[in-house]
């Protein structure tokens, strides 16, 4: 959008939090709560966006990277005095700010866009963002006059009881003309309770100049919630969440227990999937349509395919295909590829390895720094032996082998096409295709040994 810029506050330390990790920083249904915020204003094509940072700059930088610049506010002195670090970059440019607060990650893209609309429409000099709370301590309050028009402002600890009574509150976030807004933060002082700059101020100078003063009022408040502590971070929690699991649903996924599924803001799942109770499906997961996941597995920054079940178990970074059959109590872990029609069952853990098109480990297994051809046998207890202490060692079965239980295939070896490896060997050379391998001491057995003891 041409000349409409972007001013993010996330210099605040948090105390509340009572936490060594930055409060923009804690996650919201696992994305940073700053993240939040700058994704939905990055999706309405803002031309600059600013991020005021200052307590942990070096970790929210790091978090954010190049999708916004930065300014330091280097004492902590209120809002009006963290928006002013943004003068260098925004100061002489003509058009429309929004400023908005690091710790509202439920505040949407439609929103912010109602805003600009009603600020535009209006004709406004400032815009405010207003809600109605049946709680109001604490927040702003918006004081009309006669007309119902905007007259200021008023913090909460600086309010008469009559204002406290005032349930329509400030939720910290504004739209201004760009121009208006630093002329008037110059005259901003800090004559109040906390000897703070207050960003609201503007509001009362640029209606003393007889300027427009416009407010959208949202109908959603649990949109505006700034987490603080603890209890707003886990009341944001559950808001988000119910978001992603009411959109999932709507798009024909069946969600068992929606209160206790957990789907992040970057997951993507296909129609008549089945999520059960107790999932977690974390990161940029997608999943694919008509499958099965659950009752309790996680699923993390993985692809999974069409008509997939999935049965308590755990996925992480790895990709699987379509029609697999997964669990229960599996564990695939990063950089494994499970091809189309294999199962993996009960107590089987892969890591670093490719399991090709019908192959089957249904128990009791460990495939780990492998490549398994197609239509391949794992049997009950065989494992591939890949470290020796120090390094890590791959093992390659072609198509059509059968190992069987109990198997031990020391890394590297290779074992061929429609070889058979027979239960209870320990396999240290490669064994070639259509053959038979047995690595296992002879049978002995000692008559009545137990009697002459």
């Amino acid at each position: 959008m041409s000349n409409r810029y972007a001013i993010i506050l996330a210099a605040g330390q948090g105390t509340r939090m009572k936490s060594k990790l930055y409060k923009v920083l804690h996650p919201v249904c696992g994305k940073p709560m700053v993240q939040h915020v700058v994704d939905q204003v990055t999706s309405l094509g803002f031309e600059e966006k600013v991020a005021v940072v200052g307590f942990g700059a070096e970790i929210v930088q790091e978090q954010l990277g190049n999708q916004v610049s930065y300014v330091i506010q280097k004492e902590q002195l209120g809002t009006g005095h963290a928006v002013m670090q943004a003068a260098d970059i925004l100061q002489n440019k003509s058009g429309t700010t929004v400023v908005l607060c690091g710790d509202t990650p439920l505040l949407t893209a439609e929103t912010i866009d109602r805003l600009l609309t009603c600020h535009a429409e209006e004709k406004a000099k400032a815009t405010i963002l207003t809600a109605v709370a049946e709680d109001p301590t604490g927040y702003g309050r918006i004081i009309r006059d006669n007309d119902g028009l905007v007259a200021r402002i008023v913090e909460h600890k600086d309010a008469s009881e009559e204002e406290r009574s005032v349930q329509e509150i400030n939720t910290g976030t504004y739209c201004f003309d760009n121009a208006a807004l630093f002329a008037a933060l110059e005259k901003v002082g800090n004559n109040n309770a906390q000897g703070e700059y207050y960003l609201p101020d503007v509001i009362e100078i640029l209606k003393n100049n007889g300027e427009t003063i416009s407010a959208y009022q949202t109908p959603s408040f649990d949109e505006t919630i700034g987490v603080n502590d603890r209890v707003a971070l886990a009341e944001a929690e559950t808001i988000m969440k119910r978001r992603i699991n009411e959109h999932w649903m709507k798009q024909g996924v069946t969600i068992i227990d929606p209160v206790n599924t957990y789907i992040s803001t970057e997951a993507e799942i296909g129609q008549d999937t089945v999520i059960m109770p107790g999932t977690v499906i974390l990161g940029a997961t997608t999943i694919g349509a008509d499958c099965l996941v659950g009752p309790h597995s996680e699923i993390k920054d993985s692809t999974i395919g069409d008509k997939t079940v999935i049965k308590q178990s755990v996925v992480y970074n790895s990709i699987v295909g379509d029609n697999v059959t997964i669990g229960p109590f599996a564990h695939i872990r990063p950089q494994s590829v499970i091809s189309d029609d294999v199962r993996i069952g009960n107590f089987v853990e892969t890591k670093k390895a490719t399991l090709g098109k019908g192959s089957k480990a249904s128990h009791l297994s460990y495939i780990g720094d492998a490549e398994i051809g197609e239509n391949v046998n794992f049997s009950c207890g065989a494992v591939t032996v890949n470290y020796d202490g120090e390094n890590k060692f791959k093992t390659v079965i072609d198509d059509g082998a059968f190992i069987g239980c109990n198997a031990n295939l020391i890394a590297p070896v290779k074992v061929g096409k429609n070889a058979l490896v027979a239960a209870g060997s320990t396999i240290t050379d490669d064994v070639p295709g259509e053959s038979l391998s047995i690595a296992r001491a002879r049978q002995t057995n000692k008559p009545d040994y137990l009697k002459k003891k």
